[in-house]
């Protein structure tokens, strides 16, 4: 009996946690009780490639092509001999010829031809040579570190921390440059990265001698980057497997043969995947015809939205754009022919022998609320590999640990950005999931999958949401740790911020983008550096973790401009007001308004992005801005530093080998944003919420300059410290009511203005006096939040 459908994500992704489309996808099939499977196949491949079996296998196809390349060496010194020989019988008969007019007749090489063939194994890099000589110690430590990566082999640390178990290679050049960094890394995480450096320096082997393509979170990434003609990939597709195809393949071949699907849909976010899930389909096809193949995915979205290549569907029967929920049920529909090929909804399909886009505008989409939980089985939970690349504890949470993926809301509430695709349906659609719904989810993937660590992939979550959803969590008593992806904006107060951190928020990713305020206004940021600064500094403040991504080369951008930003980012580090960052080089793109609208920004495209294949990056002029390229190089390796928490005394110029601007931004210019006093002031509708405990009260009188007065003492019990306020009697009985209702384990609402009404209702007044008194401000400090 079939499955109607599997569902593939395919080479490379992460290695720590599965991408969720297919989890995505999976649980909106339930929803339909249509029965699928999914498989991520960069796990599976590494797990096989990254064994005592696989590296056997390796090394041994590498000693072969080694022995291939003595033989050709042979061959090529024996062709060597011959010429010699020949040269000295054109020699002879040279210096036979004494008389006439004749040319010498001589069969002797160009000098430039005739130096002796290097062997395969000169060819090689000293870095390559090392490890294949150390082929056994790899052989005898790769299953055991592969178990203590996926966290079932945790004793391993002792051993690996010695720096005498792991055979090193060039990887491993950089601890003396990071040993300083041990000092805060506990025993698991240097050995983590210790063992990081190790497989970097297998993957390193195999680029060199196996697969050029290959990489852990991205495969063939070139082929798929930019690709506005498909002939280079589809050139790529006809030459033989490489050895991680084969690998693909076999494990390809068992599923499809398990599973039986009527239809395989493989989801392709990144350029990185596009290579195998190509590929993977035209295995497919040739032993597996029957089977129908469709291809969706962040990918398709966004670059082949102007698909014509027919060659393409010799993969594919059909691919989808955008929210792939209904798509998805069309096709299976159609596959079981219950649906005509004419009524598929966002779909490319091969009609009549060309490529058509087919949309069903009668078929709605579905609400996020009706798309069901992420399911999450068939997937290998329990085999994914956490590895840390960079000691930073920010930059590692995309590498290291097991996260739940959710979104709370589809597309952007911001929808402005002038770099974004706005004008795609992923960004523009925006349709928030209520907090309560997306609890019930997280407690679902809480039992489903044993793992109570979650990353919402929002483009941006709306802080509203987020204090719904943190509020919840509190109420339900639950123990989750969450991050997500945010814009820096001044509804993250710091009472917002320290409501996430107690709801178990760990860390924020947000766009600095370029650090210009000038340029944030041209970008529609809605932002200032001065604003994110604040914000960031009352995440920071929470005990909340700051990543920021960082932009250079928008358009008009100036060399004085990327300097300055420089500066600004330098400073928010050297403040601790960012955790981690990246410096990404701007792109324009098809979707976006830059690209659409080149003249409003003073740039011109050199290229349109359009082509039989992909369709979205296009090459542009930047008549006004500097050369962007060449400032690449110096903005990584300052980041880096910074990330580290070091080199913050360098002159910028230092970080560059070409002569740049002296900054304009005055050195202490964070550090006084930072000392300007909040003239934040409270709302009437502003929610109070008390995230304590209830207080224990007793009474006593206090006597002063011959008079009496009652007093309440209020004692307060938090995880690390017990704490007492004294204030009047009434104003005791008044706060200790008010505080149980203000609980957040309390379902009702208490904003600031009802607060005040009861306070006066209680016959007090000066609500005021009492709010902004110093035994209110230790409330405050302890969990009294204004939302």
């Amino acid at each position: 009996m079939s499955t109607p459908v599997l569902i593939i994500t395919p080479p490379f992704t992460q290695l720590n946690t599965p991408y969720p489309a297919s989890a995505y996808i999976k649980g909106f099939l339930n929803t339909k009780g249509i029965a699928s499977v999914q498989a991520d196949m960069g796990i599976e491949v590494i797990l096989k490639l990254f064994s005592k079996t696989g590296l056997t296998d390796l090394f041994s196809r590498i000693e072969q092509q080694q022995a291939i390349g003595n033989v050709q060496q042979a061959i090529g010194n024996e062709q060597y001999a011959m010429g010699n020989g020949q040269q000295a019988i054109g020699n002879k008969q040279l210096a036979n010829l004494t008389t006439g007019n004749q040319q010498p007749a001589t069969n002797s090489r160009p000098a430039t031809n005739s130096q002796q063939p290097t062997t395969d194994n000169q060819q090689l890099s000293a870095n390559a040579q090392r490890i294949i000589a150390l082929k056994n110690d790899y052989l005898k430590t790769i299953d055991a570190v592969m178990l203590f990566l996926q966290g079932k082999n945790p004793t391993l640390s002792h051993v690996i921390c010695r720096e005498d178990f792991l055979p090193e290679a060039s990887r491993f050049a950089q601890l003396e440059e990071l040993d300083w960094a041990f000092g805060t890394m506990g025993l698991q995480d240097r050995a983590k990265h210790l063992a990081t450096l190790y497989l970097e320096d297998i993957s390193d082997l195999i680029v060199e001698c196996i697969d050029p393509h290959f990489g852990f979170s991205r495969y063939a990434e070139r082929l798929g980057r930019s690709a506005n003609s498909f002939d280079e990939l589809y050139n790529s597709l006809q030459q033989p497997f490489t050895y991680i195809d084969e690998i693909l393949v076999d494990i390809l071949h068992e599923r499809i043969q398990a599973v039986n699907p009527q239809l395989v849909c493989f989801s392709v976010p990144f350029p990185g995947n596009l290579y195998a899930a190509f590929r993977s389909a035209q295995y497919i096809k040739q032993h597996f015809p029957g089977v129908k193949i469709a291809m969706g995915g962040g990918f398709p979205n966004t670059e082949l939205r102007s698909l014509a290549d027919a060659r393409v569907m010799e993969f594919f029967d059909f691919i989808t754009l955008d929210d792939g929920e209904a798509p998805v049920e069309c096709l299976v529909e159609h596959v079981q022919g219950r649906r005509d090929i004419s009524q598929l909804k966002r779909t490319f399909a091969l009609v009549d022998g060309a490529v058509k886009y087919i949309d069903n505008s009668g078929c709605r989409d579905y609400k996020q609320s009706e798309t069901g939980t992420p399911d999450y089985s068939d997937l290998l939970l329990d085999s994914y590999i956490s590895v840390i690349e960079i000691v930073n504890p920010m930059h590692r949470m995309w590498s290291d640990g097991r996260w739940n993926k959710l979104t709370m809301a589809h597309g952007c509430y911001w929808g402005k950005c002038t770099f974004c695709d706005i004008s795609l349906d992923y960004i523009k659609i925006y349709e928030p999931v209520a907090a309560k719904l997306l609890v019930d989810r997280m407690e679902e993937l809480i039992v489903q999958t044993g793992q109570n660590g979650f990353h919402f992939v929002d483009e941006a979550a709306p802080p509203a949401l987020m204090r719904e959803v943190a509020l919840e969590i509190l109420r339900r008593n639950l123990a989750v740790t969450w991050w997500t992806n945010i814009r820096f904006e001044k509804s993250f107060s710091a009472d917002l911020c320290r409501v996430l951190k107690a709801s178990g928020c760990i860390a924020v990713s947000g766009g600095l983008e370029v650090a210009s305020d000038r340029l944030l206004e041209l970008i529609q940021k809605g932002v200032t550096v001065a604003q994110v600064a604040r914000v960031t500094n009352n995440f920071t403040q929470a005990g909340i973790m700051v990543h920021a991504y960082l932009m250079y080369g928008f358009p008009t951008q100036t060399a004085q401009e990327t300097i300055d930003s420089l500066e600004m980012v330098r400073q928010m580090f050297e403040a601790g007001i960012l955790q981690s960052g990246f410096w990404h080089q701007f792109a324009m793109t098809a979707h976006s308004p830059v690209g659409m609208y080149p003249e409003q920004f003073g740039v011109l495209k050199e290229t349109e992005a359009i082509g039989s294949f992909a369709n979205n990056d296009i090459v542009h002029i930047d008549k006004n801005g500097a050369i962007h390229d060449k400032f690449s190089f110096g903005l990584k390796k300052s980041l880096f530093n910074y990330m580290h928490g070091i080199c913050f005394d360098f002159q910028l110029q230092d970080w560059f080998e070409f002569k740049v601007p002296r900054t304009k931004v005055p050195h202490d210019y964070i550090q006084n944003v930072l000392l300007e006093e909040d003239t934040f002031t409270t709302k009437p509708t502003a929610k109070v919420v008390w995230t304590g405990g209830k207080p224990s009260v007793s009474y006593f009188t206090k006597n002063k300059k011959g008079r009496t007065f009652e007093t309440a003492a209020l004692t307060f019990h938090d995880k690390k410290e017990s704490f007492t306020i004294q204030v009047d009697k009434q104003q005791g009985e008044w706060l200790a009511a008010f505080l149980e209702k203000a609980a957040v384990a309390n379902k009702g609402i208490t904003t600031f203005l009802q607060a005040k009404q009861s306070y006066e209702e209680a016959g007090q007044e000066d609500f005021e006096l009492l709010w902004y008194s110093k035994p209110v401000n230790t409330l405050r400090e302890f969990g009294l939040l204004v939302l």
